[in-house]
């Protein structure tokens, strides 16, 4: 039992907890507006704001046109195959280069065990399904968080995957300039509290009504540490905030991850945002081009009012005979005043518009004709520049963290040795379409200057070693390391030869 001293410490601790919450949310209240502009262009179905914390549900906007709903689901499945393809080898953990080379020969087999024992727990999960969705919360709103997990015991996979929806999480900087500090504010019903909590059970709440279903209001807060990530569970039902669960990760369940950002600024900025004028500019001309077929086939009718017509009563379809007395105008068009032939022009502009901002016409693939292998690799360098800084900060904020939790998962399980993946002695390459793409290049360059240097004869004054460039080939191209065969050190001189 707890003394008062140790209630007052407690108190003061769940305080402290929530006057950082109360910031988290502060920083947060300025971007919900946006944010929901975004979904309601683009995903229409999922309303970021909407949760149990609302009284009521902001209605759907009308969509006209589809060109940001399919270049935006494009851009998010684009994103799962050239980053994280499901059932596909995209990382491989190699020796760092803090390790000596003598302990890198020694490890290089566990590490090869290692990634693949990661690689089948991966394929087996729900990994696919769930950072699809973390990817469309990306190019839609800029940020998303993926929730990894362990399974139970005896579950196919020992990970598994959620992805939080921006309604239920808030972030604060940690003093690396990550979102290291999660706030996750939901609500569970009471076999889900149950289910998620060990010790549940000593806080369900008796309810009067038998047939009432009762549910319990969490905020789960993980925060670094100097022995990991604190993970605290307040419950947040009764008048005095209380803690259910207590403990230390190694690193964060919470892989929170933007796709740019601001400087000064929290959360991420996404390609839609950046779109997002074009996007209602479109579904507004449309709306205005079909009001206008509407009038076109139905038309605007006038009637002299005489006691015979009465246009209330009249349905202009096809078919139809209406009655007019001898003598009488009858009904008669009314003529417009002109026509909206070019809306066409702007249309086809904006959407032209909207399409590049969601690399819809840089990551589609080219119908009707054959590319030659400069053209592929061109294409794929061009998505690489485009890419470049938003890669560069995925590997930093998504696939490291990823990995390393998914890592820590398994080594603590036993499943894998027990060797510290820190980014020095162990580190992380990325083997994914789209890194490979990045690589290409510079192979490019080695393979040119090789053929370059070769026809320039002995004045070259350099021999190349051809077993250097097959390995570095390997590697950049993702070759599994079994299909290089150890041969012994050889130099082609400026003659061609073997030496």
């Amino acid at each position: 039992m707890q003394t008062t001293d140790e209630n007052a410490i407690e108190d003061m601790e769940i305080e402290r907890l929530l006057s950082l919450f109360d910031r988290a949310k502060e920083n947060r209240s300025a971007w919900e507006s946006h944010w929901q502009d975004c979904y309601d262009y683009t995903l229409p179905e999922r309303k970021a704001m909407s949760d149990h914390f609302t009284s009521g549900s902001k209605q759907h906007t009308t969509i006209y046109d589809a060109t940001a709903l399919n270049a935006a689901d494009q851009l998010g499945s684009s994103m799962l195959s050239e980053l994280t393809p499901p059932w596909s080898s995209w990382f491989s953990l190699v020796p760092g280069s803090e390790m000596s080379e003598e302990d890198a020969i020694k490890v290089a087999p566990l590490l090869e065990h290692a990634t693949q024992t990661l690689q089948d727990h991966f394929d087996r999960s729900n990994l696919s399904v769930e950072i699809h969705q973390a990817y469309m919360d990306l190019v839609t709103a800029g940020t998303a968080s993926l929730l990894v997990e362990e399974a139970e015991a005896g579950a196919f996979s020992a990970l598994q995957f959620s992805a939080i929806p921006l309604h239920q999480i808030y972030f604060l900087e940690g003093d690396d300039g990550r979102l290291s500090i999660s706030f996750r504010h939901f609500r569970l019903s009471e076999q889900q509290f149950k289910n998620r909590f060990d010790m549940a059970q000593d806080f369900l709440v008796k309810s009067s009504n038998l047939n009432e279903e009762q549910f319990y209001t969490v905020l789960e807060i993980v925060r670094p540490s100097l022995k990991g990530y604190h993970y605290d569970v307040l419950l947040l039902d009764d008048e005095k905030p209380q803690f259910i669960e207590r403990g230390i990760f190694k690193s964060s369940p919470f892989v929170n991850f933007r796709w740019s950002k601001s400087p000064g600024e929290i959360y991420g900025r996404s390609p839609v945002m950046k779109a997002l004028p074009d996007i209602k500019t479109a579904n507004k001309v449309v709306e205005l081009v079909l009001k206008n077929a509407s009038i076109a086939v139905t038309g605007i009718w006038q009637a002299d009012d005489d006691g015979v017509l009465n246009p209330a009563n009249i349905k202009l379809k096809p078919g139809t005979i209406i009655p007019k007395a001898v003598g009488s105008a009858g009904l008669k068009p009314l003529e417009m005043p002109g026509n909206f032939d070019v809306s066409q022009l702007v249309l086809e502009d904006l959407r032209s518009r909207i399409k590049n901002a969601l690399m819809a016409d840089k990551l589609s693939p080219i119908a009707g004709r054959q590319m030659s292998a400069t053209e592929v690799l061109e294409r794929a360098s061009e998505v690489t520049r485009i890419l470049g800084a938003t890669y560069g900060r995925l590997q930093s904020e998504l696939l490291f963290p990823l990995i390393k939790r998914s890592y820590d998962i398994l080594r603590r399980r036993g499943e894998i040795e027990n060797i510290p993946l820190d980014g020095r002695l162990v580190t992380v390459r990325y083997t994914s379409p789209l890194a490979q793409a990045q690589g290409s290049r510079d192979l490019q360059n080695v393979l040119s200057w090789a053929q370059q240097v070769i026809p320039l004869g002995e004045a070259s004054g350099v021999h190349i070693r051809a077993d250097k460039i097959i390995r570095y080939a390997a590697k950049t191209l993702g070759i599994p390391a079994d299909f290089v065969e150890e041969i012994p050190i050889q130099e082609i001189s400026y003659e061609g030869e073997a030496q």
